[in-house]
């Protein structure tokens, strides 16, 4: 039996920093031009072109989203919502979580939980952190703001509900690890840790292998992705030769996070009870 009652979830989720990559590590980034050309690659061609390939596909996927970047780009936020696709809460200005004081850390999760209501109107009920980090505020935060689940952890290739100040909590963590990352094999830049163009060929190869093996296991799948990075077009043959392998198998939904983590919340419970 699979996690699900429309079988095998693969999630395809997207991480639209933009040009956040860069100045959440240094604010003097912002006046560079061509460093931030490399950001605004992402909101203006490689986004666009993601969501032509999932209507084509006819799936759904969840965005995190800076706030910041939603109250600059109210055009592809409509699109993105327009196209039923889920946007998730991914701090407000990308800085990362260990680097704040709790102060700093609230003031991010109030203002992009601001953001993606006044945009979708509705409150976020995912969160991924930047740069995969959380704090000993985190958990507890989120439990208080409402949340559902997290996509932030690496210790597991199964959903599972987060244990947060000694009791079990309704949020589900929806794992993934670096290989299901599309930036140890594509972020290549003068300014940013790491400089590796590998072929798209490679990335197909182990996420086709990872979806064997997760699938034969009745596990989940959890794909993070940057829309300036796996939208650029030799890569997105690679999303699609992934979409293309996943929907040859039979019982497999390519869904929103949201919408899948409701799905499996009663299976979990019912484990986490008996």
């Amino acid at each position: 039996m699979h996690l699900t009652s429309r079988g095998f979830p693969l999630f395809l989720t997207f991480d639209l920093d933009a040009e956040t990559m860069w100045t959440a590590r240094d604010p003097s980034f912002a006046s560079r031009p061509v460093m931030m050309s490399q950001g605004a690659y992402g909101w203006k061609v490689g986004a666009p072109r993601i969501l032509a390939l999932l209507e084509r596909y006819g799936v759904k996927a969840t965005f995190f989203i800076p706030g910041l970047i939603i109250d600059q780009r109210p055009a592809l936020m409509e699109r993105i919502l327009a196209g039923g696709h889920e946007i998730a809460h991914h701090s407000y200005t990308h800085r990362w979580i260990l680097s704040l004081t709790p102060d700093e850390e609230r003031e991010e999760m109030e203002k992009g939980i601001e953001s993606i209501v006044r945009t979708s109107g509705q409150r976020p009920r995912g969160w991924r952190s930047p740069a995969a980090e959380v704090s000993p505020i985190t958990m507890p935060m989120l439990v208080k703001e409402g949340f559902s689940y997290s996509s932030n952890f690496f210790d597991d290739d199964s959903p599972y509900l987060h244990m947060v100040g000694g009791k079990l909590s309704r949020i589900m963590e929806l794992p993934f690890r670096w290989v299901l990352d599309d930036a140890p094999f594509f972020q290549y830049s003068i300014a940013l840790p790491g400089r590796t163009l590998q072929p798209p060929s490679s990335v197909l190869e182990a996420w086709k292998s990872e979806f064997d093996v997760l699938y034969a296991e009745r596990r989940m799948m959890m794909v993070a992705m940057h829309p300036q990075l796996i939208g650029q077009p030799s890569r997105l043959k690679a999303l699609e030769g992934l979409i293309e392998h996943a929907l040859s198998h039979p019982d497999v939904w390519i869904g929103r996070c949201d919408e899948m983590v409701e799905d499996m919340r009663p299976r979990l419970e019912k484990a986490a009870a008996a």
